[in-house]
């Protein structure tokens, strides 16, 4: 459906784990001209680690290519380049997060003439209301004014009704894939619901049950609702001896890389977090996911249950 002129729009709904990455990955090397030093593909993800992680996905896949690849993510303190001295982008797929990919659109760094592909990943996320509608629109607008050709691709693995009717209205003409409700949940997938009293009862689950079965298994993450709560509970956990780390939005942006990358090097086996990595994140070793939380939103925890598909999963409330 990507590659068969006339190259029509796509909504695309898939478990995780199920391949999307590298369906709209081999999409965007597929249609780009190496020869053309210009922006012709173009990834929107919710999060700077997505955008990194999918940027390396193609770089493998395009290897044996000469086709260039940018992220444009929130730069780092200690590499900030002002917008206005930065160079126009001469590299042709860019891979990144909407407020960078806008900021460089509009101070004209990124030219948008040549943008043969669009794609959305975590898409009902980079459209939903209380997400990054805005951005979105406005981005899918202006590349469409200056590319009327441009194919748009939102992939997902998750739909909610709401969102699935403002899709339709933006893709009017397109192909749409949707898995149904009843299919949505991964026969792998074990959860388990463990009731607690109180915030000491769920401190004690955690460090009898998840540590005691992470080490055995595995990497684990513990998901929380907050950042205040991820850093009270890495705290506590720390002072007790136990082993872990954490990451959340506020952190500088070269501490969230060296989190994330000792993580998946396997250096650190226990990852406390947010929702910042509950979309698109990947990384192999994981076999239980942690969601220790009073209030997290369905659609966050569903996606959650999703994200890996042989985990045995167990959240905690009370």
């Amino acid at each position: 459906m990507i590659l068969t002129p006339p190259y029509k729009d796509l909504v695309a709904q898939a478990h995780n784990g199920s391949g999307k990455t590298t369906c709209f990955v081999l999409g965007m090397l597929s249609r780009v001209d190496p020869n053309l030093k210009a922006p012709q593909a173009i990834c929107i993800c919710p999060t700077r680690e997505l955008a990194q992680q999918n940027q390396s996905v193609l770089l493998r896949m395009g290897k044996f290519s000469a086709i260039t690849s940018m992220c444009a993510i929130p730069s780092e303190s200690s590499n900030f380049v002002p917008i206005a001295k930065r160079p126009p982008v001469t590299e042709q797929v860019v891979i990144g997060t909407p407020g960078t990919i806008k900021k460089w659109m509009s101070a004209r760094k990124l030219s948008t003439r040549d943008i043969k592909i669009l794609v959305f990943d975590e898409a009902d996320h980079m459209l939903a209301e209380d997400g990054f509608r805005d951005d979105s629109e406005r981005i899918m607008k202006d590349i469409q004014r200056s590319s009327a050709h441009c194919q748009v691709l939102l992939f997902s693995a998750t739909f909610s009704e709401t969102v699935k009717a403002f899709v339709s209205k933006v893709v009017k003409d397109g192909n749409q894939i949707f898995v149904k409700k009843e299919e949505l949940t991964l026969e792998k997938v074990k959860q388990y619901k463990v009731r607690c009293p109180d915030e000491l009862a769920k401190l004690e689950v955690i460090k009898d049950k998840i540590f005691e079965f992470g080490q055995k298994i595995g990497q684990t993450i513990i998901f929380v609702r907050t950042r205040d709560s991820t850093q009270k509970l890495h705290n506590t956990l720390v002072k007790e001896g136990y082993e872990c780390t954490s990451i959340q939005g506020a952190l500088m942006q070269e501490d969230r890389d060296k989190i994330i990358r000792e993580f998946k090097d396997g250096l650190t086996k226990v990852l406390i977090t947010t929702d910042l990595l509950a979309r698109g994140f990947d990384q192999a070793q994981v076999q239980s996911v942690r969601v220790c939380v009073v209030c997290l939103p369905t659609l966050i925890c569903s996606h959650i249950f999703q994200q890996y598909p042989n985990t045995k999963c167990s959240t905690k409330q009370y």
